[in-house]
């Protein structure tokens, strides 16, 4: 690790050395000769780089303003920008331009972090999040979502795509924040103002292959491999000839995040298609990077992956043959809900809806682990090897699970009012990290849709005939599927920002701020070790759900009872010695149907009731 550091001490890009001098270094090992271009209008002066070991191009120069263009040149071919550009105001094409960071001034020197069992995550997308689209935009909104009980930001992806309307995943520039975003300078306000208002910010960031266009990677080097694939492009070269430079490259990516930016913590997508053989996994090596980055600054960073293996390797520690990963998202718990609440079971929903599975969920996290699944016609996943609830990370809504459906619908738009309280109690009250979706604690209606901004013919028709081919036999509702490159697409998928007027949607963000409360305040839910849960098999008329946290009995302020009705009948709970009503979803406050004159035996439809002793 040691040889690593030193190694990254000379990143690539324009970077700007302690005696203020700009110093650009380039992976071209293809090429023989590299040349920086100094772009003043339509003025070109070429500098001829000097060639370092293992195919790397350095040049320095003195009294560079900040936003100089530049540009490489391979071998008297045409200009490229930089793969390890810092800022790309005029697009992904276009030059790259210099970035002095340091000219910005800091205010959150006194942050220290939040602690990983404190971390609920509202994760959002830039430019769907606001009418303007912007960092700055979303600085207004901070303190409501501080009020609401959020304590970490998690941003999609912002490294530069194509376009100024992507999910992000099709970036091809991983260290430029998006220009239409507000660039390097808007993220960084956005960033410290997180910190002024006490919450957490985390990145989105892409890792296992990049995006179709504007992209040039391939003409500096061997960053790609032929010997793995993924559905999305490309796979990186982790483990192949060249691949000590990739892995530089992308390790310099995740410190510069973590100390330039000052983000509290990444989330990896889809680790499953990170391809790595090697006697030491880039996962491993990320992980320890993060860590070094806030070792001086005695600051809290977290890893968090996105993966479908359903593997606590990722988690464990290197002494167990880990990758000693922070925590991971786990969709067996959005799955299961699902099924339960609306029914569909095409595509890999078919694997779920078993009222036993509940219990397998809340216990030990993976529904899948290590048993047959339909869906892949082969058994998968594995145990959770007893790992606390707060190494993973759940949801009821995210971009994925709504933006993927034919049309982007939301939940609550799939399903009845009492249903979508339910959900999210159950999401609040289980014993995993909790991750909310922009809108989703107001019921937001408008659907969060697929959508990009791409220039080449081919590719868009490609995309427009992809999607419609995707959605022929799953999630297809009779309806056309959006068309991905029109702007309406886009505008249809922002927030409206309204609640105060609709009796559901204030009464269900109250009952979030209420349950992100109670899970700071009540012992039993900071307990991510303690639980247990069961169907009660005596229900009348269906399911019901009782899940017991922080103990077996409510007789203590450290243990809640809580009994979910996963149907749309009222059914009794076959209890009599049941203690104090602590909550209930339907009470009158959430425009719920419980009055003051109801026994607490009785469970209304899709209802949530907690018990316990005082707290």
């Amino acid at each position: 690790m040691e040889q690593l550091l030193e190694n990254t001490r000379t990143r690539c890009g324009a970077i700007v050395q302690s005696d203020g001098s700009v110093r650009w270094r380039v992976w071209a090992p293809k090429s023989d000769r590299v040349e920086v271009v100094m772009i003043e209008g339509d003025a070109r002066a070429l500098h001829t780089m000097t060639r370092e070991e293992r195919g790397f191009f350095s040049f320095v120069r003195d009294n560079v303003r900040n936003g100089q263009r530049y540009a490489y040149c391979l071998n008297g071919g045409p200009d490229r920008p930089d793969p390890a550009s810092c800022w790309q105001p005029d697009g992904v094409n276009q030059p790259s331009a210099v970035l002095r960071t340091d000219e910005f001034t800091w205010s959150d020197d006194g942050w220290t972090g939040v602690s990983r069992e404190d971390l609920v995550f509202y994760e959002l997308h830039v430019g769907a999040f606001t009418p303007e689209g912007t960092f700055d935009a979303i600085i207004p909104r901070l303190a409501a979502l501080r009020d609401l009980g959020v304590t970490a930001l998690e941003l999609m992806p912002v490294g530069q795509f194509s376009g100024t309307r992507n999910w992000g995943y099709d970036g091809v520039h991983p260290y430029a924040p998006q220009h239409s975003y507000g660039g390097p300078h808007g993220l960084q306000r956005l960033v410290n103002a997180c910190h002024m208002h006490g919450l957490a910010v985390f990145l989105d960031v892409v890792y296992n292959h990049f995006g179709p266009e504007g992209g040039y990677l391939g003409e500096y080097g061997p960053y790609f491999t032929d010997h793995y694939r993924t559905p999305w492009g490309a796979a990186v070269n982790y483990d192949g000839p060249g691949s000590d430079a990739v892995r530089e490259f992308i390790l310099d990516n995740v410190r510069m995040w973590i100390e330039e930016y000052r983000f509290d913590g990444l989330r990896l997508d889809a680790v499953h298609a990170i391809y790595d053989l090697g006697a030491r996994h880039i996962l491993q090596d990320i992980k320890d990077t993060a860590d070094t980055a806030v070792r001086e600054r005695s600051r809290q960073v977290h890893i968090v992956v996105e993966s479908d293996l359903n593997d606590v390797r990722l988690l464990l520690p290197p002494q167990r043959g880990g990758y000693g990963i922070d925590a991971q998202w786990s969709d067996d718990f959005h799955h299961l809900m699902h099924v339960a609440l609306t029914g569909e079971r095409q595509g890999y929903y078919e694997d779920y809806g078993a009222p036993e599975q509940f219990p397998r969920l809340l216990e030990n996290t993976f529904v899948l682990n290590g048993c047959y699944s339909a869906h892949r016609g082969r058994c998968h996943g594995g145990p959770d090897a007893g790992l606390p609830g707060d190494r993973f990370v759940v949801s009821i809504q995210n971009h994925d699970q709504v933006g993927n459906r034919a049309v982007g619908e939301r939940l609550g738009t799939l399903i009845t009012p009492a249903a979508q309280r339910l959900a999210a109690s159950l999401l609040l009250l289980a014993p995993h990290l909790p991750l909310l979706f922009m809108g989703e604690e107001y019921g937001e209606e408008h659907p969060f849709q697929f959508f990009c901004s791409f220039s080449d013919p081919k590719l868009i028709e490609d995309v427009r005939s992809g999607r419609r081919r995707e959605f022929e036999a799953f999630h297809a509702n009779g309806g056309d599927v959006p068309d991905p490159q029109a702007e309406i697409t886009f505008a249809a998928s922002r927030l409206t920002w309204s609640w105060e007027s609709d009796l559901h949607k204030s009464g269900l963000r109250r009952l979030y701020q209420d349950l992100l409360r109670t899970r700071h305040e009540w012992p039993a839910l900071r307990d991510y070790s303690q639980r247990s849960a069961r169907m009660l098999p005596d229900a009348q008329s269906g399911v019901i759900l009782e899940l017991v946290r922080g103990g077996r009995r409510p007789d203590t302020g450290e243990t809640i009872q809580a009994f979910f009705n996963l149907t749309a009948q009222p059914q009794t709970i076959p209890f009599r010695d049941l203690a104090t009503v602590l909550w209930t979803s339907e009470a009158e406050r959430y425009h719920g149907g419980r009055r003051a004159d109801m026994a607490k035996e009785c469970l209304l439809p899709y209802e949530c009731i907690v018990f316990g002793s005082t707290h």
